[in-house]
């Protein structure tokens, strides 16, 4: 193989790189031979975790976050993740936009309006009424919850394993490298090239799922503006397009092309909430954005833990329908990310201090995305009629924005600007903003398995890095195919299926990072190095 990479100009490690782009051949044609078995097998896999497994997603999560607020608090927040002297190389603006571009932009804009309004209509609590205040306010609750502290602890704890074992330990950087201190030398060894390989596939199906929603969510932008099919070969098209401007990213490297591309979709981002805000009830928004902040901080512990335990006593369609649709599927989609972000996030924030790092990614995008759904939801619930008097006086036009996201969710966000002036100018600006959100995850996706694969924050050989936004984009295109008419369902099974032993390795990841610091000599706030390990470099 070292002769293969040899002749093909790769500078990579041979068995991280062949196995893991030879799997991922395999599986592309299985999926074009037998695509029914497979759907088939996920689905039933889906099944069994979902009814299971649940639970330990949950309080998984839940437990991570409390163990970063731990290390951020505690006297290990001082350690730098680097020298003592390193200084970050990133402003905060641009770290901030960054990390949020590359981590779940698309999914604000797909579910910035979808999820209040689906929650608003079907309200998760079987006591609540649809269309109430009190169902407006657990909209908001659960909207935030799935997409607030947890989602992005999800990001930090793998985040922060991987910044402090590459900088401190001058380790290389990959995966298997946050396992140095559980299992030694063999992160060097067939044990840690199979964590590699793993935590690559695993890259790769979570962002192609992200990508495929962001697909589905461009055509739907399309079929409204212009009246483009909403089919499946319109949305290969779509992705083929999208990937060759992700790959132009990636040629151009990451202050070139992922910096610019964020810094540019974070802004349009913003100008198009703050339209939102003013163009809509913006008295009414800025109270509800306040009152959003207590509803988080009241509803925080309670649904940190809330597992539905009485759902088959208390909810029609019995077991775990609504949280395995929701909270469990957003645990385990994400926790795919958690290597691809988790590097990512390691690269640029070299310098900072573990407290710095964990209340940067944890609590600024956290508090942005707070502000996002609220504004968002508020002002989609407000449209439909909140309470009976309010709906009364709509008429028929109560309930029609959420009939419109039952009916499509990837249309509900280009339904609710209808409500707006210059409708079709805004739809037009989401559709591109969902467009480089789709980019900058793609690019940023394949600049961190080549990272994954040569073990060093360089950038590989151009055609190198090409290969794998390819990848991302192929594979994205037959997840598609594969989903056919189920759409979302197909994948929402295969990402929760991927994403149990991700998430068990991220529980074994906190482990390995604390025992990490608890050999610190930590005798003042700047905190001496441990031994380099350059004897076990290769």
């Amino acid at each position: 193989m070292e002769e293969l990479a040899r002749k093909l100009g790769l500078r990579t490690n041979p068995t991280i790189f062949f196995v893991s782009a030879g799997i991922m051949v395999v599986f592309l044609i299985a999926i074009l031979v037998a695509p029914g078995p497979i759907g088939d097998a996920f689905g039933a896999g889906r099944t069994w975790i979902v009814t299971n497994l649940g639970w330990f997603f949950i309080f998984g999560v839940t437990s991570w976050v409390a163990f970063l607020l731990y290390m951020a608090l505690s006297r290990y927040g001082s350690i730098r993740l680097g020298g003592n002297d390193a200084k970050p190389e990133y402003g905060n603006i641009s770290w901030f936009t960054m990390l949020f571009a590359g981590g779940i932009g698309t999914v604000l804009m797909f579910w910035g309006v979808a999820e209040p309004m689906s929650h608003f209509a079907n309200p998760p609590r079987p006591d609540v009424e649809p269309f109430t205040v009190e169902a407006a306010d657990d909209a908001m609750g659960f909207a935030i919850y799935h997409l607030g502290l947890h989602t992005w602890a999800i990001f930090t704890l793998p985040g922060l394993a991987f910044a402090y074992y590459i900088y401190r330990y001058d380790l290389p950087m990959r995966f298997s490298s946050v396992f140095y201190s559980l299992i030694g030398n063999r992160i060097y060894g067939r044990l840690g090239k199979a964590l590699d390989i793993f935590a690559i596939l695993g890259t790769l199906f979570g962002v192609a799922v992200s990508l495929g929603m962001g697909t589905q969510q461009i055509n739907a932008g399309l079929t409204e503006l212009l009246g483009v099919p909403n089919a499946v070969g319109t949305k290969v098209i779509i992705i083929g397009v999208l990937t060759t401007v992700a790959v132009c990213s990636i040629v151009a490297g990451l202050d070139k092309g992922i910096k610019v591309l964020s810094n540019i979709n974070i802004g349009m981002a913003v100008g198009l909430m703050f339209f939102v805000l003013f163009a809509g009830s913006t008295v009414f928004l800025l109270r509800a954005l306040v009152e959003t902040f207590g509803i988080y901080i009241t509803n925080f512990l309670p649904m940190s833990f809330w597992n539905d335990a009485l759902a088959e006593y208390t909810h029609e369609q019995g077991g775990w329908g609504w949280q395995g649709n929701w909270t469990v599927f957003y645990w385990a989609w994400t926790v795919t990310w958690s290597p691809f972000i988790g590097i990512f996030v390691a690269r640029i924030s070299k310098g900072r201090t573990i407290r710095e790092f964990v209340l940067g990614v944890l609590f600024a995008p956290s508090i942005f995305t707070l502000v996002w759904f609220a504004i968002f939801g508020w002002s989609a619930m407000e449209i439909d009629g909140i309470g009976q008097e309010a709906r009364a006086a709509l008429g028929d036009q109560a309930g029609a924005l959420a009939q419109e996201v039952e009916q499509s969710i990837p249309l509900a966000i280009f339904a609710f600007f209808d409500h707006f002036p210059a409708a079709t100018l805004i739809q037009g600006l989401s559709v591109v903003i969902v467009a480089i959100f789709f980019s900058t995850s793609s690019d940023s996706a394949s600049l961190v398995v080549d990272m994954l694969c040569t073990g060093t924050p360089d950038p590989g050989p151009v055609h190198q890095r090409v290969f794998w936004g390819v990848s991302e984009g192929a594979l994205a295109a037959l997840l598609i195919v594969l989903a056919g008419e189920a759409g979302l369902t197909a994948l929402q099974q295969v990402i929760t299926v991927v994403g149990l032993p991700m998430f068990i390795l991220v529980c074994v990841m906190a482990v390995a990072l604390f025992r990490g610091v608890l050999r610190e000599n930590i005798s003042e706030v700047r905190v001496g190095l441990p031994p380099k390990v350059e004897e076990l470099r290769e």
